[in-house]
């Protein structure tokens, strides 16, 4: 099965048990060892599997169980970072060079390779989320601007991207929340930019730096871009539809699959998707990854519909609009939730595309 014929797909994180979560608290606390806790994580992922295969899904993760939530690809993996000061968005601060930790994506790899039934991505958050991490008083001595240390972060994620398609990756997906600073005002306030235009081409060019180093590797790598709008537990997303970034971000970005959520209003119509090439799959994010409450079939495939009127179906997919479990103790959802979602997703991709 080709990655342009996966229509069922979900972004990566699935809820993690509570045994897991309290494992990695006595992790922390030194009173449970580091084998124990690699026992609990390779089982919960193993149930992530399950649950994936018996939801009839078409591509697997390990449900991204082995992080403490949708930072912990730098946060946890790269050194130079501290504690960030009271009343900051972001957790950490870059407060000295960075460097490479630990391979956290390279366990995940060689784990899914021998195990998953069936294809397997590796997702990875996009460099450019680093720039949240810079803070004049304390990063400024080590890296003069956040491009300065966007570039850095792009450089060890190339290091990374090269191990993991040694242990035979095939599909990479780049979580990117950056973009949305540049879909509306209040957005761009709160990620500090000023120049919107400039911070996209930024943004663009670092994604398109890593895909190119996975291709000069591995030419029919297929690279997945997930335009991620925020998803910490409870917060809402970014307001505002893709009209003003779609023309370049859907032409320039050279990846095989965008990951766009439309779950709700806040993400306006499908007008933008008449930018997407003709090689290119959008996978829509039509299923809420937030709220319990199910969607219908019938409503999903009218929505489904509404999009073929701008780009062809055979360039569809679908998915939830995004993780179940950015943060650690993920959503407000139970396990049976997420299965039945996970579910619909499939059985809607199977209806509509056979």
């Amino acid at each position: 099965m080709g990655t342009t014929t996966i229509r069922a797909e979900h972004v990566g994180s699935l809820l993690r048990p509570a045994e897991l979560l309290a494992a990695r608290a006595e992790f922390r606390r030194g009173t449970m060892t580091a084998e124990r806790l690699r026992e609990l994580e390779d089982a919960a992922a193993t149930a992530a599997l399950k649950v994936q295969e018996d939801a009839r899904m078409q591509v697997f993760t390990d449900g991204e169980v082995r992080r403490d939530d949708f930072m912990a690809s730098v946060v946890e993996t790269v050194g130079g970072l501290v504690p960030a000061t009271e009343g900051e968005v972001a957790p950490v601060a870059i407060g000295a060079p960075l460097f490479r930790r630990t391979p956290l994506s390279l366990a995940e790899a060689r784990w899914l390779a021998g195990n998953s039934p069936g294809p397997y991505k590796i997702t990875m958050a996009s460099p450019t989320m680093v720039a949240g991490f810079w803070r004049p008083g304390v990063s400024g001595a080590v890296y003069p601007t956040p491009e300065d240390a966007v570039a850095a972060l792009a450089g060890i994620h190339r290091q990374d991207i090269a191990d993991l398609l040694g242990a035979g990756v095939t599909w990479l997906q780049l979580d990117s929340p950056a973009y949305w600073a540049t879909i509306g005002p209040e957005a761009a306030r709160i990620r500090r930019v000023k120049d919107l235009d400039g911070h996209l081409g930024h943004v663009i060019d670092t994604d398109n730096s890593l895909i190119r180093a996975a291709r000069s590797h591995r030419p029919r790598m297929t690279v997945a871009l997930h335009l991620c709008r925020g998803n910490m537990r409870g917060a809402p997303s970014a307001q505002g539809g893709y009209e003003h970034i779609a023309e370049r971000v859907l032409a320039e970005v050279e990846a095989d699959r965008f990951l766009l959520e439309y779950d709700t209003e806040r993400s306006g119509g499908f007008e933008p998707l008449r930018f997407v090439p003709p090689t290119k799959t959008v996978v829509l994010g039509l299923v809420s990854s937030k709220a319990p409450e199910l969607e219908s079939v019938d409503a999903l495939r009218r929505r489904i519909d509404e999009a073929s009127q701008y780009i062809p179906l055979e360039q569809l997919a679908l998915s939830p609009r995004c993780g179940f479990a950015s943060t650690g103790r993920g959503h407000l959802l139970t396990v049976d939730d997420q299965r039945r979602k996970l579910e619909l997703v499939a059985e809607t991709a199977r209806l509509v595309w056979g």
